[in-house]
């Protein structure tokens, strides 16, 4: 089995073109070693690199925090199941919190749409009168609101 790939190889083989691939490298995502004649050389683990940026970035994760998490794996050799599983792990709230996330906006956008009215702004439903614009910008239904109860630790200031 062929121990390199070459930057065609590895797009043809992960469905990314190889000037994603390249900007990949530029930014420490992954990594190619030069032959004598500069041509860049990945190793067959880079796939399983590129594959792990592909669904993260599809999910809504940044390059910068995919970085952030590839870094944690091993440079020296290729990742084991058990670095895989460590870098899930950390990653487990965070996704669970995208999921819920994404599961309330795909509800809501039914329930408001449902309704009839497609306004949020004069949503007699969800935004009555628009009360919601005097607690700033954003959408103040979809993002979690920070606790303010007094003496808890949790809670952030009002």
């Amino acid at each position: 089995m062929q121990e390199s790939l070459t930057i065609g190889q590895l797009a043809a083989r992960s469905g990314i073109a190889p000037s994603a691939l390249r900007y990949y490298e530029r930014l420490g995502l992954i990594r190619a070693d030069r032959t004598g004649g500069n041509q860049r050389r990945y190793a067959r683990a880079e796939l399983r690199r590129v594959a792990f940026i592909r669904i993260s970035q599809q999910v809504g994760i940044s390059l910068e925090e995919i970085r952030d998490a590839l870094d944690s794996l091993p440079a020296s050799r290729a990742p084991t199941a058990a670095d895989w599983t460590e870098l899930s792990t950390a990653w487990r709230a965070r996704l669970s919190e995208k999921i819920r996330l994404m599961t309330k906006l795909r509800d809501d956008l039914d329930g408001c749409i449902g309704c009839g009215c497609l306004s949020l702004q004069r949503c007699v439903l969800y935004n009555p009168d628009d009360k919601l614009a005097g607690e700033g910008p954003g959408a103040r239904l979809m993002l979690p609101r920070p606790h303010t109860q007094p003496g808890c630790d949790d809670c952030a200031p009002a």
